[in-house]
């Protein structure tokens, strides 16, 4: 599992949908997720430290979850089918571990009011994963001023 966070959340102009954008925190690569409207602003308002005045559903989610004793412990991306996205909500409470099959969004959303970890799996990576354009010729011009500056002397073993 490759450890993320939540990189950025905004609009796909092409169809008005939601596109949250997870970051690997090691690396470049990102994975757009599109999401539906009410999670984008559960999302929005959990970054923005914006507590509504009644609970929203994540709120109350996250208060049924304290109740029943456990906390939120992390949330995986774990594959990807047809374009669509699947997540586990990992809880844990006392000696008891549960895995539950949710929506990634649903589990972003957690995730950001429990402030827990965040993986995707490795082959979703592999899949989904892009390195935005810009990041790319960075990278490539980086390497490019290496290679320009390197002298074979530096490789040599003493």
């Amino acid at each position: 599992m490759i450890p993320v966070h939540i990189h950025s959340l905004g609009l796909d102009e092409q169809n008005n949908q939601p596109v949250l954008i997870l970051r690997e925190d090691d690396g470049l690569r990102v994975v757009p997720i599109w999401i539906g409207h009410p999670e984008a602003m559960a999302i929005m308002l959990a970054v923005q430290g914006i507590e509504p005045p009644r609970p929203l559903t994540h709120d109350l989610m996250m208060s049924i979850v304290f109740a029943t004793g456990y906390e939120v412990e992390r949330v995986e991306i774990t594959r990807v089918e047809a374009g669509t996205f699947y997540a586990s909500l990992v809880l844990s409470g006392g000696d008891r571990t549960l895995t539950i099959d949710a929506r990634p969004s649903d589990s972003l959303a957690l995730a950001v009011r429990a402030g827990c970890p965040v993986f995707i799996d490795e082959e979703v990576m592999r899949l989904s994963g892009v390195v935005p354009e810009a990041e790319a010729e960075e990278e490539v011009a980086a390497f490019r001023d290496f290679l320009d500056h390197v002298d074979p002397e530096d490789f040599a073993h003493s």
